[in-house]
């Protein structure tokens, strides 16, 4: 029942990925913590175990995520590079941010955030485009801020790189093909930290990796890279307002119960 519900959380996640480009972390963290407290897993490692373990599926989504863009020709690989330098210090150092929050603080900080991102989808609140691309320096800086609190709150930083890319007068399709790029650096930066951080704590459970959670990682892995595609297609089939506004009324809920 533990695998199949891994593997049912990855084809959904693998579906919301592909149909909002914002990543499974949003969905993925809220279930493994339900499941995860469900299972009895200590609540001072739990929340931690959830993110770590979010992370490091965005790995496997963000690879397959990544060449079906590239074979768009989509990606902006300048700015990619000099992002991903911030990128990989900031998922370090919100790893360890998130580390130092304990648990049930951590829970309601990611609910403050799905809400905020749901209340932005729904609204379709997105930045105009204002300014030229910035300098390298400007983009490895943002890069960490994008990097730091990505891994703070277990996503692929999609919610974030798209409308700061948007913001700087890329195209949408090259910020959205970019971001997706952006996402393996959040992933296996944010992954290693946590798995690093949570070594030898003797309250998780058997077959963790830090705070990775091995059987998760492999359930959700299987399914998501696959049903990222089937969410991609069906986005082109479906009213994208109705599906966004869906999905916001979702991530509210999760974060309403979050704060609760």
């Amino acid at each position: 029942m533990e695998l199949l519900l891994y593997l049912l959380l990855g084809a959904a996640a693998g579906v919301l990925a592909g149909l909002f480009g914002v990543g499974g972390g949003l969905i993925i963290v809220p279930v493994l913590v339900l499941s995860f407290a469900a299972q009895g897993v200590a609540p001072e490692v739990l929340t931690h175990l959830a993110v770590g373990t979010s992370l490091a599926t965005i790995i496997f989504t963000s690879i397959n995520s990544v060449l079906e863009h590239q074979r768009k020709g989509a990606v902006r690989w300048p700015l990619f590079v000099w992002m991903a330098l911030g990128i990989l210090f900031g998922a370090a150092l919100g790893s360890a941010t998130a580390a130092l929050i304990q648990g049930p603080l951590l829970q309601k900080i990611i609910g403050v955030f799905a809400i905020i991102i749901a209340l932005q989808m729904t609204l379709e609140l997105k930045p105009k485009a204002s300014s030229a691309v910035p300098g390298k320096l400007g983009l490895t800086a943002a890069g960490g801020v994008i990097g730091w609190a990505s891994a703070i709150f277990g996503i692929g930083g999609g919610s974030l790189s798209v409308p700061f890319l948007t913001w700087r007068s890329v195209p949408i399709q090259q910020a959205v093909a970019t971001s997706a790029a952006c996402g393996l650096p959040i992933a296996v930066a944010g992954a290693l930290s946590f798995m690093l951080l949570g070594w030898d704590n003797p309250q998780l459970p058997d077959w963790s990796l830090g705070f990775v959670y091995l059987p998760a990682l492999a359930g959700i892995a299987t399914t998501s890279m696959f049903f990222a595609r089937f969410g991609a297609r069906l986005a082109h089939r479906l009213s994208p307002r109705v599906l966004k506004r869906l999905f916001a009324l979702l991530l509210f809920s999760v974060g309403l119960n979050f704060l609760i």
